[in-house]
């Protein structure tokens, strides 16, 4: 039997042993142990060190708050630093490592910090930007001498190198009714719901659903309230219509009810089975959530807290009957409410020694009384703990008589033997994701807390959440949340029957004892009450300036255990009432989420590889594929033995002489539908699209506000209120966040939809003097003749029995088309267009032949459109429409965007044939061991296989009056220099007279 594990009791399976290590040492635990509660039963009091003095901690806590026991799990190479061990479950080989000590947790070499004294009190860093003047090191010297040892000591665990081999995996969901929470209030209201019908998600971050009821020692309907849960969980799972998500945290509240959620899947194996991931993200969009997520019991702030040994009452509770393990066995409690005297009776019978409870309140309660009995501690109401004894576990504590209304100390101290003290500060409702959702927490003078706001979104709260902490309210609660949520009504039924202990929920309003010693508020971080008072006397008065100057409730505490204490502290120093000085906004995420889980499928890449329909043909036929955007492209169909130049040459000399084809399935596409959507597009665009006839297509040119270009593409109308846009491929998201921006802010009142649909189709741009004879030879149900297929043209027909939508429309300068399908038929419709156009000798091409065709013909793109150039700029200010004002309109004619000497695009001829780079300068003196005085630079380049030349699109100062002028190119990094002609961009077809066919 471990040291403190009971004979009986908890809801862990004896039978089977777990062996893991901590340290390097051998521990061996039960299947339902956490790290925490194993280690707690092998007699382990040390389980980490503070950020800032490194004092030697133990358990807090039993759940998710817990802010000292934080480790680093190893699977092989891959660490995993910050995990509480209370939310570790163990596994056979599990590796868990202390952090924040050097050489070990036993022995810090770090808690010499603890002789910093006031050296080291709220703000010290900043105070250190400043610097004191020592000797030399004056101002900020003092600082950057400071900052290496500042930064090393930074953080508590340290992050892993070695690439992560898990799998991820993202899921979205949607559902009437999410229940965020699985307690008595949660459970009751998934069931309520459910049976109305409703489709139901059920998420609890604990490894079995229950709550509170797996370890309260109360009983439900005549039974224990664990077996009440389980046979509740039973029932729910029952149903086709309930999802349960056990061991999934939802962490973030986000608008229209879309809320983020993270299933560890096998964090608690010791390999995944096959096919599973490790984590699961879960974008969960409801019709209603109930929030039944409990509440945290507060640490008190008194001298010597944070010593081993000292814990929460309810965790302690928590230990003994769920996990049968006792946190000491000479017991002290430190209360200013009831619910500690119900710990005391757990622990009593599970075989610890209460030697007391010491309650801060001197008119305790007939029935607390009669549970001090039954517990057989000695009751001293109307004192304090004012100091705690001991090294790195506790050995005692001293006790004084207190005055709850004034805080005053008085007559002499009492030493009190004992190896544990449980401390009961009152409850904090856990409104975390309430304050996500919106609004401002109300605070509660009865309770002590601060309650939930009122709903800005569809949710409703149930049971400690809102401040009702009996099981019996939780349960009412949580069945009239579950009914209204799923839209019904239910008869009366009578409520199950719970047996529990009396107490009264409210707390005495006493958060510190003021006596002589470091007193914590933030354990993590080591913020002291001091600390709170020195921020106060120093000018911070804001809570969120408290917060950021003291660290107090940030990294993983969140404000979980520091926040109501710290915002009382600081009242009083303030002399206003709590509810004035307010509280910190809670953010996302409510738990540390893995990066690895928010990338889901991909890992290792910093961005996703987007593969269009047509990839695999791609690779199968001879591309090189490179990343453009987001995207993998084909750069050339490459022959043996050709370069990369001699291939693009050969591709785009072939599409001008007969045909050629090109994936373009990547462009963006948005579907803008609705009443208003050609006035939409009227004010998104500087060109009119209000005018456009159905079944014909326009180039659009956009502004940011600010009046420079944004973006280019074309638009087609399908119907009086349906468009199609196309984008920029790498401008697609930016595009789609500009729309929705405008039409959620800006112009609410516009009944209009736009819809990303770039995956929706599959799309090839097939162009050259053969190109529609090709469409000819295969496109069925459709002409494509000029009459019928103008430019800017639009029809619809099959290839290969495919429906298609085929524009006729260019940037290369020759006749072209752009084919559009289904995804799921892309390869199977550019199949067959290849095979109609083998008589013709059509060729594959890449974007090196696109983008060499385009500088051909001038065309303007990303390159170019590059945040700072204009439509003046780019030639293309025929497209401002002065019949109507348009984004960027306003701004477009400042002084700066019209000045003479801009760049403007210009086209370049090299005169050594040689070469052109991308970001060359322009000079009209060439100087190459001092270049200077740039007139502009190169933005796109190739070799024209039309004008046989080297060739580039530049920006250059008066651009257009330069043309014909001779100036140089400067490239110092590259060491190309050489004369080069300054010209019209537009070096191929300028008439547009092979385009128009």
């Amino acid at each position: 039997m471990s040291p403190r594990r009971t004979e009986t009791g908890g809801r862990i399976d004896r039978l089977r042993t777990i062996r893991f290590t901590f340290d390097g040492a051998p521990y061996t635990g039960h299947a339902g142990d956490t790290l925490a509660s194993a280690l707690l039963a092998n007699g382990v009091t040390l389980f980490g060190r503070s950020f800032k003095y490194h004092r030697p901690r133990g358990l807090l806590a039993a759940g998710v708050e817990e802010p000292n026991a934080l480790v680093t799990v190893l699977r092989g190479e891959v660490r995993e630093p910050n995990i509480a061990a209370t939310m570790v479950e163990i596994y056979d080989g599990l590796v868990a490592v202390s952090q924040n000590r050097t050489p070990s947790l036993a022995w810090d070499i770090g808690a010499l910090n603890q002789l910093g004294g006031k050296l080291l009190s709220a703000g010290f860093y900043y105070k250190t930007f400043m610097g004191p003047v020592i000797g030399p090191l004056k101002g900020t010297r003092f600082w950057m001498f400071c900052e290496h040892f500042i930064r090393r000591a930074a953080g508590l665990g340290k992050a892993g190198t070695a690439p992560d081999p898990s799998r991820y995996e993202r899921m979205n969901a949607f559902c009437d009714v999410l229940v965020v929470g699985a307690g008595p209030a949660g459970l009751m209201a998934a069931k309520a719901a459910a049976d109305q019908g409703a489709r139901v998600i059920l998420a609890d971050l604990e490894a079995h659903f229950g709550g509170s009821a797996n370890w309260s020692g109360e009983t439900i309907d005549g039974m224990p309230a664990a077996e009440w849960a389980q046979r509740t969980v039973a029932q729910l799972g029952g149903n086709d219509n309930v999802r349960l998500l056990p061991r999934t945290t939802v962490w973030g509240y986000y608008d229209g009810n879309t809320l983020a959620a993270l299933e560890r899947v096998t964090d608690h194996k010791e390999a995944p089975a096959k096919g599973e991931p490790r984590q699961r993200y879960w974008a969960i969009r409801a019709g209603t959530v109930v929030l039944a997520t409990g509440s945290f019991e507060r640490p008190l702030v008194f001298p010597g807290n944070d010593r081993p040994g000292v814990m929460l009452a309810h965790a302690a509770e928590r230990y003994v009957n769920e996990y049968g393990v006792l946190p000491g066995q000479r017991i002290a409690l430190f209360t200013n409410n009831d619910s500690a005297y119900r710990s005391a009776v757990a622990l009593k019978k599970a075989g610890a020694t209460i030697v007391a409870i010491v309650d801060v309140r001197a008119d305790v309660s007939n029935d607390m009384r009669r549970l001090a009995g039954e517990a057989e501690a000695e009751l001293l109401d109307g004192h304090a703990v004012v100091a705690t004894e001991g090294g790195k576990a506790l050995t005692g504590l001293k006790v004084q008589r207190f005055d709850a209304t004034s805080g005053a100390l008085s007559g002499d101290a009492r030493s009190i033997h004992a190896d544990s003290l449980l401390m009961s500060g009152g409850w904090s409702p856990t409104i975390h994701l309430a304050s996500q959702a919106g609004a401002k927490a109300e605070w509660d003078p009865a309770r002590q807390a601060f309650l939930p706001p009122k709903p800005t979104q569809r949710w409703i709260g149930a049971g400690a959440f809102t401040g009702s902490f009996s099981t019996a309210e939780a349960i009412a609660e949580g069945r009239a949340a579950g009914v209204s949520a799923a839209g019904g009504t239910a008869a009366p039924a009578a409520p199950p029957i719970v047996e529990a202990a009396p107490g009264d929920p409210d707390p005495a309003p006493v958060f510190e004892i003021k006596a002589k010693g470091k007193s914590f508020v933030d354990f993590q971080h080591d913020v002291t009450a001091e600390d709170v008072r020195l921020a106060h006397r120093e000018g911070f008065v804001s809570v969120e300036h408290l917060k950021r100057y003291t660290t107090l409730g940030m990294a993983t505490d969140q404000g979980k255990n520091s926040n109501v204490p710290g915002l009382a502290i600081m009242a009083e120093a303030l002399g206003k009432p709590i509810p004035e000085v307010g509280t910190t906004r809670f953010r996302p995420p409510y738990t540390a989420v893995s990066i690895g889980s928010l990338a889901a499928e991909r890992f290792g890449d910093l961005k996703p590889e987007r593969l269009t329909p047509m990839h695999d043909w791609h690779i199968a036929n001879g591309a090189t594929m490179y990343s453009a955007g987001l995207w993998y492209r084909p750069m050339i169909y490459g022959l043996p033995g050709e370069t990369v130049e001699q291939a693009y040459v050969r591709e785009a000399r072939a599409t001008r002489e007969s045909a050629g084809i090109v994936d373009v399935s990547t462009l963006g596409k948005i579907a803008v539908q609705g009443p208003d959507a050609a006035e939409f597009l009227d004010r998104v665009y500087t060109n009119m699209f209000s005018t456009l006839a159905v079944g014909k297509a326009r180039y659009g040119l956009m502004l940011r506000e600010d009046g420079l270009a944004f973006d280019d593409g074309t638009t087609w109308r399908l119907g009086e209120q349906e468009f199609l846009m196309t984008t920029t491929t790498a401008n697609a998201g930016k595009v789609m966040q500009h729309l929705e921006y405008f039409l959620d802010v800006i112009w609410p009142e516009l009944k209009v939809t736009v819809t990303s649909v770039t995956d929706e189709w599959a799309g090839a741009a097939i162009g050259g003097p053969n190109a529609r004879a090709i469409l000819a030879a295969c496109v069925k149900d459709t002409a494509v003749d000029n009459a019928t297929l103008p430019f800017m043209g639009i029809v619809h027909g099959r290839i290969a029995g495919v429906p298609v939508m085929i524009c006729r429309l260019s940037f290369s300068g020759e006749m072209a088309f752009e084919v559009y399908s289904g995804a799921g038929y892309g390869t199977h419709v550019w199949e067959a267009l290849i095979e109609a156009g083998q008589p013709f000798g059509l060729v594959t091409y890449g974007l090196e032949a696109l983008g060499t065709m385009r500088i051909e013909k001038g065309h303007v793109t990303g390159a170019e459109i590059d945040g700072r150039t204009t439509a003046r700029d780019l030639h293309l200010d025929w497209m401002l429409s002065k019949k109507k004002p348009f984004i960027g309109s306003a701004m477009m004619d400042r002084e700066g965007l019209i000045a003479p000497d801009r760049l403007e695009l210009v086209g370049l001829i090299a005169l050594d044939n040689r070469p052109l780079n991308g970001g060359g300068h322009i000079v009209e003196e060439l100087d190459e061991d001092n270049p200077h005085d740039s007139l502009g630079h190169i933005t796109a380049c190739c070799y024209s296989p039309a004008l046989g030349k080297y060739i580039a699109l530049a920006l250059v100062k008066g651009g257009k009056a330069r043309h014909g002028t001779r100036a140089f190119v400067s490239d110092p990094l590259r060491r190309r220099f050489g004369p080069i002609e300054i010209v019209s961009n537009h070096f191929y077809d300028p008439d547009g007279s092979r385009m128009h066919g």
